[in-house]
């Protein structure tokens, strides 16, 4: 009978002992971001922020079980663990190609969604009162740091709190160039907000990509060394 390859039982050990680091470190900064203090404190004025940390904290962890599983079971010729391992990367692979057609699909519907988003976030910016200053300031440096003004429609999103907080009001630096109309910006932060969402769609993509190659591999290893064993 055939004996289990050294070489294949050690490269999938060190390839999964890297994927447990990895986990170790995406679960260790999204645990760190969830209890620091200073994002505590954006987490009350944008609680939209926590589905993503929560997100993380579970990527990580997941990460962490699947580089175990799959360490454990190349050391110790773990048919179980080599199998469950395969299972794990099968569904998460799975899960990315659903997800992947899902946007495909509902494109238009998910471009809806982020534009109901941003039409509350217009009407917390036109009702929020002087106790809402901290973000009300916040925002007019995001309008100055993208060139842009209010969230769908202008000026006008700024209601009463256009003049107090000079809202849209051009950085003096752009006076005079095609961001500055009439001392105020003239592109809207909603279409900046969907700029910056469709080029990070790219980096999305490439990361997906990049992760179900190494998924793929995984799943190659892991295998090969679970019929390795089965014959040995």
């Amino acid at each position: 009978m055939a004996g289990v390859s050294s070489c294949m039982k050690y490269s999938m050990f060190v390839f999964n002992f890297l994927f447990w680091i990895i986990g170790c470190i995406i679960l260790g900064f999204s645990i760190w971001i969830r209890v620091s203090k200073h994002t505590q404190e954006d987490f009350k004025t944008d609680s939209s922020l926590l589905p993503a940390v929560d997100l993380l904290i579970a990527v990580g962890s997941i990460i962490m079980v699947l580089g175990f599983l799959g360490c454990c079971g190349a050391m110790k010729e773990s048919q179980c663990m080599l199998l469950l391992f395969f299972i794990g990367l099968l569904l998460i692979l799975l899960l990315q190609i659903v997800a992947g057609i899902l946007g495909a699909v509902y494109k238009s519907q998910i471009e809806g969604l982020v534009n109901q988003t941003l039409e509350k976030e217009m009407d917390v910016l036109k009702l929020a009162s002087t106790n809402n200053k901290d973000a009300l300031n916040k925002f007019h440096n995001f309008e100055m740091e993208n060139k842009c003004c209010g969230m769908l429609k202008g000026k006008e999103d700024w209601g009463q709190n256009f003049l107090p907080y000079h809202g849209c009001e051009c950085n003096q630096t752009d006076i005079g160039t095609i961001y500055c109309d009439k001392q105020h910006y003239a592109k809207t932060c909603a279409t900046v907000i969907m700029e910056i969402l469709k080029n990070n769609m790219v980096i999305v993509m490439g990361i997906a990509f990049g992760l179900a190659f190494i998924e793929i591999v995984g799943m190659v290893f892991s295998m090969a060394l679970y019929c390795q064993i089965q014959k040995k």
